[in-house]
Parts: structure tokens; C-alpha cells; sequence
């Protein structure tokens, strides 16, 4: 079953234009990584300056990342940058997200997933 994170994600990043949203789609694609056809799994913040994450990309890659900005200024989002961009395609199963990964990747899947 697919967590409700994945799809409020999702959607946000496919569709939302707040600074943090519009900001993370340009940053994925400057890794290759189709904004249009990726999945988030998680966007969680982990302290004053920076969120992690974990998308999978289109072609069924696992990428998990850190992703600083100025979370007190009003528009910090929008000069975020992304730090310690890794692929974990072949070790995604043994970390925290497991489960919630392998929800998105049976919803990527599903016939009812837009994209």
C-alpha cells in the first residue's frame, strides 16, 4: 500500500509552485532526473538549514540527498542546493524507507499512478 507522504509528494513536486517545490524540480533535473516522472518517497526536515530526501527517478533509480536552504528567510527555498546526492538503488531494501519505497515503486507501477 502506498503511503499517503508518497502521493502528497508527488503531486506537490509535480505541481506546486512554492518556492521549496519549484526549486527541488530544478535541482533534479540538473542531475537528469525528469521531475515529471519521479516519485517522492520522503521530503523530511531534519534541522534548521536542510531536509532529506529520497525520490525514486523514471527509470527506477533510488536516489537519496540533503537538501540545504535558509528555512527562516522568506524565499530561502528558492537558492536550496542540493549536498550528498547517492544513489542507493542497490541498497534502498536495507534502509529506514524500505517499506514506504517499496509502496512507491508498486504505485509507479499501477495503471491509476498519473504521470
Amino acid at each position: 500500500m502506498v503511503s499517503s507522504i508518497v502521493v502528497q509528494y508527488t503531486d506537490l513536486l509535480r505541481t506546486s509552485d512554492s518556492d521549496l517545490w519549484s526549486r527541488l524540480r530544478e535541482l533534479l533535473e540538473g542531475q537528469g532526473v525528469d521531475p515529471q516522472r519521479t516519485v517522492v518517497v520522503d521530503l523530511l526536515q531534519e534541522g534548521p538549514d536542510h531536509e532529506d530526501g529520497q525520490v525514486i527517478s523514471g527509470d527506477g533509480r533510488v536516489y537519496k540527498f540533503t537538501l540545504f536552504y535558509d528555512q527562516a528567510a522568506e524565499h530561502g527555498a528558492r537558492s536550496a542546493w542540493l549536498y550528498s546526492w547517492t544513489d542507493i538503488t542497490d541498497s534502498w531494501r536495507n534502509g529506514s524507507l524500505a517499506t514506504r519505497t517499496a509502496g512507491a515503486f508498486a504505485w509507479m507501477s499501477s495503471p491509476t499512478e498519473s504521470g
